[in-house]
């Protein structure tokens, strides 16, 4: 076979020549058509996709939906196109880094030229002992590192992308799901799709909040006004923590040795609590008590009420408090926490094409907000914006949080009963020489005919006397438990409340008809203004739906056939909480064995053709049942077709014949039971 002859040098120009500069056919591929191998791979992901939709959707909803047309070209249009991105910034990714790469190896190649400066023994000796360019692989790795991570990057937001287009295709609409995946869609606390005051046609308002509790996060956050006694006390139940769990493992070995049953999860939660008492105790006073045995108790004592800053006047840098502090702000676990998730959700916002034009970051309070525009005025602001809260609470604030949660909705209750009251006074005036103008007019005129003609002769109270437990405006609320008394949601008196705004409305109206005196104007006015803070106040968060931990709230506007910026936030929110949430563990799903029952024998999905084998019904399963004796399993060892095993006292087991183990061959070993 004649070898083929390669460029001997780079003069060669030509997009299609083979090895020609900027071709993008190489000798290396031989005979390869890329375009057809590309046009292959793209074809059999987007039919792939297409025979899961066909076989997921009913018929109807695929006749609507323009399956053979409009569908199929969007997604091979879409896959193309991430195909084609995801390649060029691989592309570019590699290129820099193999600049990179050369010109540092120049650099060291150059550098070896000052050994002919020195004697031969010497650059013999250093050579062979190792110089800068050997064993030095540290600097390749990093950048190695980092360029399998920009890579892996870029093809996981394209993918992302693609993801999230296709699901929007397929719902043909914008939901909650567009957002949050699967995984992290518990950490949901609140999300609402609204239209725009201003532009309600057009444009859409969208708020989403989620809880990053504080048992999930990667890196602890804490307060800047905590204690530097907090931080160390949390720093040895960490530890403490930690020496029990390495003794639980030791115990799982010992026990799986000695050929034990294994610890269930109660077992372990009681293992624990048992050696506890091991590593501390509840005695304060006592120096010599287990608490302290990591720290001592005068060094504890030394830091009780010392916070992140001493007063200069008080400050030594000699004095034992000083330096444990300084032990501890060196490893900053004060601000670590809050400081990552900052750096997360800022980068995660740079590289996303998500830029921003404001951000306050108020340290101490923990607590971060990000505008995409300085301007807070929506009448000056674009269709396309957003803004971010991410602030961190602890038990201490919600609870302040809840008291002015409560105090605002009495607030409005208030407010509102007192417009009702002065409407209703507006109302009774308007009555004036008038005999019977609603029902309870006419109940009044005959009150006394009712009390003598039916009453009377019933013995039953009068419709007066009776205490009415029903307002007419909402149901009676049902009493409270403990449940709601801890975590009050407000929905029965918001609802309420705005009833009676509506209700007041359609008073208004018919009172007035089309006049317009100074009286409707006044009540008008202030009907619409509590009605435009009450749903402000209830498209805020509440509070007794949040836990101690990190709060992200999220607020969007975007045009409803563009949803540029809904897009983008999709990706921001997925990787920031990937980054910063270790997510939601369930240990008992974790360690949930699925019965024998619930295994599917064909869960491997293999088209068979085992017919041919002409096998009695349910012989297998009655040969495991009778536990044949040893020369009757001795026989059956020498008789054994192909495809079957022999399990060890339960005969043989036939692990290829799959199919002939649907009605019959239960009915068949129904009837060789009963015959037994």
């Amino acid at each position: 076979m004649a070898s083929v002859e390669l460029p001997k040098s780079p003069m060669v120009f030509h997009p299609e020549k083979r090895s020609a500069v900027g071709s993008r056919n190489s000798l290396a591929q031989e005979s390869r058509d890329q375009q057809a191998e590309v046009d292959r791979l793209l074809e059999e992901e987007v039919d792939k996709v297409m025979n899961h939709i066909t076989a997921k959707l009913p018929k109807e909803v695929l006749e609507r939906l323009d399956v053979m047309g409009g569908i199929k070209e969007k997604l091979y249009n879409y896959f193309n196109q991430n195909y084609q991105n995801m390649f060029n910034r691989y592309i570019v990714t590699a290129e820099d880094e193999m600049t990179k790469k050369i010109r540092n190896f120049i650099d060291k190649e150059e550098m070896k030229v000052l050994t002919r400066y020195t004697p031969k023994e010497i650059a013999a000796l250093l050579d062979e002992v190792g110089g800068m360019d050997k064993f030095n692989t540290g600097e390749i790795e990093k950048s190695i590192v980092n360029m399998y991570g920009h890579l892996q990057g870029h093809i996981q937001r394209g993918v992302n992308d693609l993801e999230n287009q296709t699901n929007a295709i397929l719902r043909q609409k914008t939901d909650v799901g567009a957002f949050i995946r699967g995984e992290n869609a518990y950490s949901i606390v609140k999300c609402s799709f609204k239209d725009n005051i201003n532009k309600p046609k057009t444009v859409s308002d969208v708020k989403l909040s989620v809880n990053i509790l504080d048992s999930e996060l990667i890196s602890p956050i804490y307060h800047y006004q905590v204690t530097v006694e907090y931080l160390i006390k949390e720093l040895i139940s960490n530890h403490i923590i930690e020496k029990i769990d390495k003794e639980i493992e030791h115990l799982k070995e010992e026990l799986i040795d000695e050929g034990k049953e294994e610890l269930s999860d109660s077992e372990i939660i009681f293992e624990k609590m048992k050696r506890v008492e091991d590593f501390t105790e509840d005695d304060k006073e006592n120096p010599k008590s287990k608490r302290y045995s990591v720290l001592a108790k005068h060094l504890m004592d030394r830091l009780e009420g010392l916070r992140a800053e001493i007063d200069p006047n008080e400050f030594d840098q000699l004095n034992i408090r000083e330096n444990l502090k300084n032990i501890i702000d060196i490893e900053n676990i004060r601000n670590r926490g809050y400081n990552t998730a900052v750096n997360s959700i800022t980068s995660i916002l740079d590289t996303s094409k998500m830029g921003y034009q404001f951000i306050e970051n108020m340290k101490n309070g923990r607590e971060l907000v990000i505008r995409e525009y300085e301007d807070t005025d929506y009448n000056q602001l674009p269709d396309e914006r957003y803004k971010i809260l991410l602030k961190y609470f602890d038990n201490a604030q919600l609870i302040e949080e809840r008291k002015a949660y409560d105090v605002q909705v009495q607030s409005f209750e208030n407010e509102i009963n007192h417009l009702w009251d002065v409407l209703e006074m507006v109302y009774e005036d308007s009555k004036f020489l008038k005999k019977i103008t609603d029902f309870k007019d006419l109940a009044r005129l005959y009150k006394n005919k009712i009390r003598k003609k039916i009453k009377a002769h019933t013995g039953e109270p009068l419709y007066e006397d009776i205490d009415k437990s029903w307002d007419e405006v909402s149901f009676v609320k049902p009493a409270e438990t403990q449940v709601e008394k801890m975590n009050r949601t407000y929905n029965f008196e918001k609802d309420k409340l705005k009833k009676k705004l509506l209700l007041m409305k359609e008073k208004l109206q018919n009172m007035y008809k089309y006049s317009y005196p100074i009286q409707r104007r006044v009540m008008e006015d202030r009907l619409a203004f509590l009605e435009k803070e009450l749903n402000r106040f209830d498209y805020m968060i509440n509070p007794y739906h949040v836990q101690p931990g990190l709060l992200l709230d999220v607020d969007i506007t975007s045009i409803k056939r563009k949803k540029a910026t809904l897009d983008g936030m999709a990706n921001v929110l997925n990787e920031f909480l990937h980054g910063v949430s270790k997510g939601f563990q369930d240990a008992a799903f974790a360690s949930f064995s699925r019965r024998r029952s619930t295994i599917r024998e064909d869960i491997d999905m293999r088209f068979t053709s085992d017919v041919e084998e002409k096998e009695a019904p349910g012989e297998s399963y009655l040969d495991m049942l009778n536990a044949a004796p040893e020369a009757e399993t001795s026989r059956k060892r020498e008789e054994k077709p192909k495809g079957k095993i022999e399990t060890e006292g339960k005969g043989v087991v036939d692990t290829q014949s799959k199919r002939g183990r649907g009605r019959r061959g239960r009915k068949s070993s129904d009837e060789d039971l009963k015959s037994l």
